[in-house]
């Protein structure tokens, strides 16, 4: 289906789930993706499923304290491909396996997600950042 309905539904929904993202919402956030979401982690590997996810933002919450600034969201006219950029304000709350000893550093950072949306929902998350430019900021 292609229609400027179908564009605005998909940008409507992106709307949702960073609003609810920057509010901390992870309830919000979760409504948005579909049972089966598949999340391609900057650098690392694919997960599948609300639960997987919701690890994962757990995992987040515990290591990170983020806002997300600047945020433009565009989607194709059929509303089944979107893409969200912005830039990641953030602190380095609790070291994170793998990478520098956290102490509360302060970052900022440009980036972005691709999207898959199906039914109304998210289906495909992948996000990108880079992780250099993350490290060499943390590590002064």
């Amino acid at each position: 289906m292609t229609s400027p309905a179908a564009r605005t539904d998909a940008i409507a929904l992106l709307a949702r789930y960073y609003a609810a993202f920057n509010a901390g919402d992870w309830k919000g956030m979760l409504e948005c993706l579909s049972d089966d979401v598949a999340h391609d982690i900057n650098q690392g590997e694919r997960v599948v499923g609300k639960a997987a996810f919701a690890d994962f933002l757990g995992h987040m919450e515990r290591c990170y304290k983020e806002r997300l600034e600047d945020i433009v969201l565009m989607a194709s006219e059929d509303g089944t491909r979107a893409s969200a950029e912005f830039v990641v304000h953030g602190a380095y709350l609790a070291t994170d396996e793998g990478l520098p000893e956290a102490n509360g550093q302060t970052y900022v950072l440009p980036a972005g997600a691709f999207l898959a949306i199906e039914g109304g929902k998210i289906a495909r998350l992948t996000m990108y950042y880079n992780l250099a430019d993350w490290t060499k900021q943390v590590v002064g």
